[in-house]
């Protein structure tokens, strides 16, 4: 593993898109967990309303990325695109907190912010092009290195935030923080990000237009393997909604319990991103996927039957390594599925997470009308456990013949 950390320090792009990949995070995560409390009891939000503003921003930021995506692909500059989101997320954060209006918070959830999202892709797209010379397994290291970067931002930031706004009659101020953030990000760009060579002219320019990139998406050597991903991952997203339902419910537990479950498990990703990351050089990303897509499928299912307190922290273990594998290694697999577009394939990130998200509301909304949390987090892992099968049966020969 020191093998990555070294790599990303040695490398000026690598050691400043690290950086960078650190306050995006950091924007997110002093923001992100006082949004809610933000809209809807500061500013006057419905509780409808905030959720279909939410799901149109979800919807506005991966459209953000793919297009940011293609148009940074089409330069051949990473740089320039990462500078004009970094500039979308200072003047939005910074709306927010200035103005303190609804009008305000919509504009920026809506507009600004989503663009301010492709932040994440674009600094992945640029680690991609510059590990052009590594191997996979140090690429893989790599980008290992590079999403641990934000599981640490995630760790520290969001009980700073909230000591630092403990006395505050308003959460706003969070705001201003993620603004001075996403500034940081444009200040490493700008003066530290190093310049790219200039473009030659490229005989298959028609393949970076817009609907030819989206015909390559849409293709269905890409978007079915999007889909086996995207089934693995929302079985994250399924575990964020029901693991604190479960907990103050079922076993019986706390507040303070969710808080100290959901610190372990961060604590315990970051050191797994790790592991997971060093265990390439043993067996393939694609074996890697599969063990650690159906532990986190074993993991939602001993969740679903849990009864008491004590289960939930036996299985901070099993959820924390399982969760570092389907955190991680998605990156490099989903880039390599259009592995010379670094924009393109690195926008398949964000495709990735909204298409999660919307497989775990659905998982969501069917598991608590047929049953409980319970019943809910189990269905969570059958359907994980399907994008598994599906990824086997897609790529299961691959698998074995690197092996």
């Amino acid at each position: 593993m020191s093998l990555s950390i070294a790599t990303a320090l040695r490398d000026p792009s690598l050691r400043v898109s690290a950086l960078a990949i650190f306050f995006f995070g950091f924007s997110g995560a002093a923001t992100q967990p006082y949004q809610s409390i933000i809209g809807i009891r500061e500013l006057g939000l419905s509780d409808s309303g905030y959720a279909s503003l939410m799901f149109a921003a979800a919807a506005v930021s991966v459209t953000a990325s793919v297009l940011m995506g293609i148009f940074a692909d089409r330069l051949g500059d990473y740089r320039t695109s990462i500078l004009y989101v970094a500039l979308f997320g200072i003047t939005g954060f910074g709306l927010v907190y200035l103005s303190a209006t609804i009008t305000a918070f919509v504009i920026a959830k809506l507009v600004l912010l989503p663009v301010f999202g492709a932040l994440n892709s674009l600094i992945f797209a640029n680690v991609r092009a510059a590990s052009g010379g590594l191997a996979q397994s140090q690429l893989v290291a790599v980008n290992a290195t590079m999403r641990a970067t934000i599981s640490l931002s995630w760790v520290l930031v969001p009980g700073l935030v909230g000591i630092a706004l403990a006395g505050s009659q308003s959460m706003l101020p969070a705001y201003l923080i993620a603004a001075l953030a996403a500034g940081v990000c444009f200040i490493l760009a700008a003066f530290y990000l190093p310049r790219p060579l200039p473009l030659d002219n490229r005989d298959d320019a028609a393949r970076y237009r817009i609907l030819s990139s989206l015909a390559e998406v849409a293709s269905p050597r890409v978007a079915l393997r999007i889909l086996a991903i995207a089934l693995i991952c929302s079985m994250l997203f399924v575990n964020d909604a029901v693991r604190s339902l479960i907990i103050i419910g079922k076993v019986g537990g706390t507040v303070r319990d969710i808080g100290i479950v959901v610190g372990v498990v961060a604590l315990l990703e970051i050191v797994f991103i790790l592991f997971w990351s060093a265990a390439e050089r043993r067996i393939t990303s694609l074996r890697s996927l599969v063990i650690g897509g159906t532990l986190y499928a074993v993991y939602l299912a001993l969740q679903g039957m849990a009864t008491q307190t004590w289960h939930i922290y036996a299985q901070t273990l099993l959820s924390g390594i399982a969760a570092a594998a389907i955190i991680s290694l998605p990156i490099t697999y989903l880039q390599d599925l259009i592995a010379d577009r670094p924009g393109l394939g690195s926008s398949l990130i964000a495709v990735n997470m909204f298409l999660s998200a919307g497989i775990s509301a659905v998982v969501f909304a069917a598991g608590t009308r047929i049953g409980d949390y319970g019943f809910t987090s189990i269905l969570g892992g059958f359907v994980g456990l399907a994008g598994v099968v599906l990824l086997v049966v897609l790529d299961g020969s691959r698998g074995r013949a690197k092996a």
